[in-house]
C-alpha cells in the first residue's frame, strides 16, 4: 500500500477568488474596471480606465484581465454584479453565439465579440464557477471593485479602447 501511495502524485490546484466590476460615466463614455483577487494570504487589486467605452465592455474586461493574471490552471470562483458575463458563461449564451457565427438568437451581431473571444480563451485552462451578486449591497470586495473602477474611469491617463472606438467593418473583428 505504501508503495502505491508513493506512486500517486497529488496535484494541488490553486484556488482563487476573483471579484470584478466595471463602471462607465455615460454609456458610452469614460470607463474603467476594478478587480480584487484573493488566494490564501495573497491579495491583488487591479484597475484601468478608458477614455470611451461601455459598461458591458468594462465588466467583461475586468474578468479577462483577472483571468489573464493567473499563471497556472486554477480553481476560480468569480463574482460579478453584472449578469452579462455571468449569464453568458453559465447559461450557454457564448456557446450559442459561436454556433450561430457570432449572432444572437435574433440573428443580430453579438456585441463585443473581441472580448468574448478573449474571455473564452483565457477561461479555457481554469475551472471557473461564475457567481452573480447584487451590486451596491454592502459586499466588501464588490464595493472595493466599484471604487477601483470608478476611480480608474476618472483617471488622468485613460487608455484607448481601440476595438470600441474603431470597430471592424463587419462588426465581428
Amino acid at each position: 500500500m505504501c508503495a502505491l501511495l508513493r506512486e500517486v502524485h497529488l496535484v494541488r490546484v490553486k484556488e482563487v477568488t476573483i471579484h470584478t466590476d466595471g463602471a462607465c460615466r455615460g454609456n458610452p463614455g469614460p470607463g474603467g474596471y476594478g478587480v480584487v483577487m484573493v488566494s490564501g494570504r495573497h491579495r491583488l487589486e487591479l484597475s484601468e480606465g478608458y477614455r470611451r467605452t461601455t459598461n458591458n465592455r468594462m465588466e467583461l474586461l475586468a474578468a479577462i484581465v483577472a483571468l489573464e493574471k493567473l499563471k497556472t490552471a486554477c480553481r476560480v470562483t468569480l463574482y460579478s454584479d453584472s449578469r452579462y458575463p455571468v449569464d453568458a458563461m453559465t447559461k450557454g449564451w457564448l456557446r450559442g453565439w459561436k454556433y450561430r457565427g457570432w449572432r444572437t438568437s435574433n440573428r443580430q451581431p453579438v456585441k463585443n465579440p473581441d472580448l468574448w473571444r478573449r474571455l473564452e480563451a483565457t477561461s479555457e485552462p481554469h475551472e471557473i464557477e461564475w457567481k452573480w451578486l447584487r451590486g451596491h449591497a454592502g459586499h466588501r470586495e464588490n464595493e472595493r471593485c466599484d471604487e477601483l473602477a470608478v476611480a480608474a474611469s476618472r483617471g488622468s491617463r485613460l487608455e484607448i479602447d481601440a476595438a470600441f472606438e474603431a470597430p471592424a467593418e463587419d462588426g465581428l473583428l
